[in-house]
């Protein structure tokens, strides 16, 4: 908040002498408050059954030429714009979302203060979304929901009277709601977006809307995306398979190796246009997307422990015929044929997921916002970066020259890769100890154990044996991933204490509610299936360095952990434009929020918080004043 000075004295004193003239014509029945906004009810689904959560879009349709303050106007004293919904006993406390606001001057900023700062106002339209969960038992079909907008208009050079405008809308209670009203709740998401994005450091962030920025330079931020994810520690270990892979290809001549790096594209972008038909289905059915929250699932986890199980085994020779030889007959010759490398492109985008990159969260962000088509078009722009390497080798085939030819060193280099496979299990294993007990997990590890001693009997039983092992490694397979999948979930900790500083659990309204009160507060979101939040943690977050500055500026850590589903937690992501992590925010007083890279460095978090600590003190000085 700013402080009084005469000049802005002089502003209040006139209107509050202002407003009571026109309360006194009004008692005399002179003069009645013209509303200039109107108000409108939409409800996110059908029908609801009780217990179920609800989100409910209050559209303000503000008349041309007029404005009204918002819900934290830039003086203390200026007329907030507040909802308020009317609901039965029982139901949770409603969290209402207000829109953006746009800074505006008018004829009068020169009087509220004396650098004639801009004025934080809705305009045109501004979408209110409020969410809440209905009482577990309610009775009737109906429940009507009324609600009430107080709200002071004001044009360029005058406010009128504060008034309420009231609406209310018919919620359906039952089975079968379908979603509903999605185009408003995608608008009121796209200008949370691109408000989140304009408030990001320009080196840190960025913003398609404030800058002007077509879409075309959000595919290009796909595409660089893509690319830094080749160097992600998720990516490690298929990369290094596909380099024994197209040291092979390049053996066997420039057309194997063209080939066999268009398979691995098309793989690559294959996989990612099945993902962003998932990412459309799942929108469509109102349900939480983001980039790599399909590691929440335990099944998925443990598919993904069998198939990386499965290559380490392939790696080491316990494969009699190995597995991409197998998958060759599809495409036709020996070796690591067509089918291997495409397959190999559909791994390298299934360990891709769980890690972001720079840019990356941006450009997944804004295209979960959009129309199915931006969605399709920008996680094809990623996936092209993701396969950028391969389509230069294709392009540019004698880059393969600097690759040393095939030799004894591949067999040494292919037992390594089968540990660097076998570490990737290690770290899945870590993912799903995260989102079920420990008994669970162990099971899941004996039954792939089993799967490993079938794949080994393979080798030394005769024909029908063979038959009987690989029914029996099919078996062991199915039933690690049905052993995850039925697990009860793990139960989610309140908070987190690191070797280096207690974090509290997070809360978005504590979190602005201290920021309020004068403190910073730096927010993360972390999950346990997230590599690149880990090497942060252990880099940048849980070092000496960062944790005295914390306790030098006195700043209040929360963590928000995203290991399991969390629809709170993504609807928080979605308000800043991001649908990935890790993410890292630092609330400041007085100033928006600053919206951190996802890769993380020390420097960058000191020089955050030196300087907003600045700005904290300047702020109090000049109250004090």
């Amino acid at each position: 908040m700013i402080r009084s000075t005469p000049s802005r004295d002089r502003f209040r004193i006139f209107t509050i002498l202002t407003i009571l003239v026109v309360a006194a014509s009004a008692a005399l029945g002179q003069l009645a408050a013209p509303e200039k906004a109107s108000l409108t009810l939409r409800a996110d689904r059908t029908a609801y059954l009780p217990g179920e959560p609800v989100r409910i879009a209050a559209v303000v349709d503000i008349e041309d030429g007029w404005h009204m303050n918002s819900h934290t106007p830039t003086f203390d004293w200026l007329i907030p714009t507040e909802l308020s919904l009317t609901l039965p006993e029982a139901t949770s406390v409603p969290d209402a979302t207000y829109p953006p606001a746009e800074l505006l001057r008018f004829a009068f900023s020169d009087a509220l203060s004396e650098d004639n700062a801009p004025i934080a106002v809705y305009a045109h339209r501004a979408i209110i979304v409020v969410s809440f969960t209905l009482p577990e038992t309610l009775d009737g079909s109906q429940l009507e929901v009324p609600a009430s907008l107080y709200y002071q208009a004001c044009d360029d050079s005058s406010c009128l009277p504060p008034v309420t405008t009231h609406a209310q809308v018919e919620l359906t209670l039952g089975s079968g709601g379908e979603p509903a009203n999605r185009e408003i709740f995608d608008a009121a998401q796209a200008a949370a977006s691109r408000a989140a994005a304009s408030d990001a450091s320009e080196m840190d962030s960025f913003d398609a809307s404030s800058s002007g920025a077509s879409l075309l330079a959000i595919l290009a931020l796909g595409v660089l995306g893509g690319l830094i994810l080749n160097a992600m520690p998720c990516v490690l270990p298929v990369l290094s398979l596909k380099v024994f892979g197209i040291v092979h290809s390049a053996d066997r001549g420039r057309k194997h190796l063209v080939a066999g790096s268009l398979a691995t594209a098309a793989g690559i972008l294959l996989s990612f246009w099945a993902l962003a038909a998932v990412a459309v289905a799942a929108r469509a059915g109102g349900n939480a997307i983001g980039w790599g929250v399909q590691f929440q699932q335990p099944g998925f986890v443990a598919f993904l422990a069998v198939v990386v199980v499965l290559f380490s085994l392939n790696m080491w020779g316990l494969f009699e015929i190995p597995l991409p030889t197998l998958l060759s007959r599809v495409g036709g010759g020996g070796g690591e044929g067509l089918a291997g490398h495409f397959a190999s492109g559909l791994f390298a985008t299934l360990m891709a997921t769980p890690c972001s990159a720079p840019f990356l969260g941006t450009a997944v962000g804004f295209a979960l916002g959009q129309p199915a088509s931006t969605i399709f078009a920008v996680f094809t722009a990623v996936g092209l970066g993701l396969s950028l390497p391969y389509l230069l080798l294709a392009v540019f085939p004698g880059l393969a020259r600097a690759l040393p030819k095939p030799g004894q060193w591949m067999v040494t280099l292919r037992g390594v890769l089968g540990f660097l496979l076998a570490a990737a299990a290690v770290w899945l294993f870590f993912v799903l100890a995260g989102e079920v007990g420990s008994v669970r997990v162990a099971m899941v590890q004996l039954a792939l154990l089993a799967l490993t001693l079938f794949v080994w009997l393979h080798q030394r039983l005769g024909p029908a044996g063979r038959r009987v092992a690989w029914a029996a490694t099919a078996a062991a397979a199915l039933a690690t991933i049905m052993l995850a999948a039925s697990a009860p979930p793990r139960s989610a900790a309140e908070g987190h204490t690191s070797s280096h500083h207690e974090w509290l659990a997070f809360d978005e309204q504590e979190a602005r509610s201290l920021a309020a009160d004068g403190h910073l507060v730096f927010v993360y979101v972390t999950a346990d299936w997230c590599l690149t939040c880990k090497t942060n943690e252990w880099g940048v977050i849980e070092t000496d360095e960062i944790d005295q500055a914390f306790d030098r500026y006195g700043v209040v850590t929360m963590r928000a952990d995203w290991t399991n589903r969390n629809d709170a937690i993504a609807a928080y992501l979605a308000k800043f434009g991001r649908s990935s992590i890790p993410f890292y925010v630092l609330y400041r007083p007085g100033q928006p929020p600053h919206v951190f890279s996802e890769l993380l460095t020390k420097s960058r978090v000191l020089d955050a918080l030196k300087g907003s600590s600045a700005a904290l003190a300047a702020l109090r000085e000049r109250g004090r004043e």
